[in-house]
């Protein structure tokens, strides 16, 4: 695994902040864009190895809960916890703090690997393969989320 655990870094920009006087919702979603891009590039797929490959990542789902609010110029840091994996697809968690580590929102992501050659989803290359490998061992003693799994409901 590289020397650093997986911390995309980013700060709340002036045009994220709607009329509220805090980021607006779908920043939150780009940021968690963000991260998936940065994560690929962490499990060795990043731009060259994506061309090499001829391979990416496709997001298939996601569920954002947002949980506090974040403010202009507010620094904010997301991780990333390897949920489940198969030979093509990842279920992640990711987790959006600011710098007093207060936890301002999650995202639980279900991803596909893909053959851009073939266009349809292919197992991950071995090289990437081994990366996830190692976060899976890393990450496989660590307390599943409580917003791993939810659904969107009014209880009742």
């Amino acid at each position: 695994m590289p020397e650093s655990a997986f911390n995309y870094q980013d700060h709340v920009h002036k045009e994220w902040v709607d009329y509220n006087g805090h980021m607006n919702d779908a920043a939150y979603a780009a940021i968690f864009s963000h991260a998936v891009d940065y994560f690929m590039d962490y499990i060795g797929l990043d731009e060259k190895a994506r061309e090499s490959f001829a391979y990416t990542i496709f997001t298939l789902e996601t569920h954002l809960c947002y949980l506090k609010e974040a403010h202009e110029n507010e620094k904010i840091h997301v991780s990333v916890q390897l949920i489940d994996d198969d030979a093509k697809r990842l279920h992640i968690f990711f987790v959006m703090k600011n710098n007093h580590g207060d936890t301002l929102a999650t995202s639980e992501q279900m991803l596909m690997g893909m053959s851009t050659a073939e266009g349809r989803p292919a197992s991950f290359p071995e090289s990437v393969s081994q990366m996830i490998k190692q976060i899976r061992q890393a990450h496989e003693h660590l307390e599943t989320p409580k917003q791993v799994g939810r659904q969107i409901g009014i209880k009742r």
